[in-house]
């Protein structure tokens, strides 16, 4: 699959960052290049804009643009040709009792809570364990795009509510979901990222949608590598999405 390397929304402007240090990789520098706030980004916009490799972080919308790296690579997954493996239907089956409700991005001291524990346990030292709720509002509720939030929580009987175990953050495109971010109950022998990008594919399928966009794959990076195991998928490689097997 091909698409045009030239924005469609050529009109918007963008800025580049000082140099920071790089959150995946030790001893890396990284910039980035923002989209300047513009209330032109609208669907289609946004839709181009993640065609291209933008990401979003609550309300900016960034790619990376390293002066010496070019490790991050976006990824999605093409919904009509994914065919999960043996392990991702395990965890399919693992998971399978999670009721879902989707609802708009807003706060909950419940989904605080869950965002803590996860960044303690699988991000240690990495600045987000540490946020605020005012933070991790910027993060992640904050969105000039359309967006929705997904609990899943343990089945419970009816008129109460199970236990939360997972909450997604995704944007809906015109033709795509993409993927913002998750966090869950870091808890030992279960599947939940696994399951969690299993469900978007499957919720992409119901609406008709095309992709799934699950951000930057990162090789040298564990935290981020994992993206490849769904196959097949396609890379952004010089401006050109092209299938991958591997």
């Amino acid at each position: 699959m091909t698409d045009s390397p030239h924005l469609a929304a050529s009109s918007l402007q963008c800025y580049t960052t000082a140099t920071y240090a790089c959150s995946y990789l030790d001893g890396r520098i990284a910039r980035s290049q923002v989209v300047a706030a513009s209330p032109s980004v609208d669907p289609k916009t946004y839709t181009s804009l993640i065609r291209h490799g933008f990401r979003r972080s609550g309300a900016y919308i960034y790619r990376p643009h390293c002066d010496h790296c070019q490790a991050c690579v976006s990824i999605r997954i093409p919904v009509a040709e994914f065919q999960p493996t043996r392990s991702q239907r395990r965890a399919v089956n693992r998971h399978a009792d999670l009721v879902t409700t989707m609802i708009e991005p807003s706060f909950s001291s419940e989904h605080f809570a869950l965002y803590t524990r996860y960044q303690h346990a699988r991000h240690p030292g990495g600045g987000m364990d540490i946020d605020d709720a005012d933070q991790y509002a910027d993060f992640l509720l904050h969105s000039s795009v359309k967006s929705f939030l997904v609990e899943f929580r343990e089945a419970a009987p009816l008129g109460s509510l199970g236990e939360l175990k997972m909450v997604s953050i995704i944007d809906r495109l015109d033709d795509a979901l993409s993927a913002v971010y998750t966090f869950f109950d870091p808890q030992s022998g279960q599947s939940f990222g696994t399951y969690n990008v299993l469900w978007q594919i499957g919720l992409a399928n119901t609406l008709g949608l095309k992709y799934v966009y699950l951000g930057y794959w990162i090789e040298a990076c564990a935290k981020m590598s994992y993206k490849s195991r769904f196959i097949p998928h396609e890379r952004l490689v010089n401006g050109r999405w092209s299938a991958a097997t591997v």
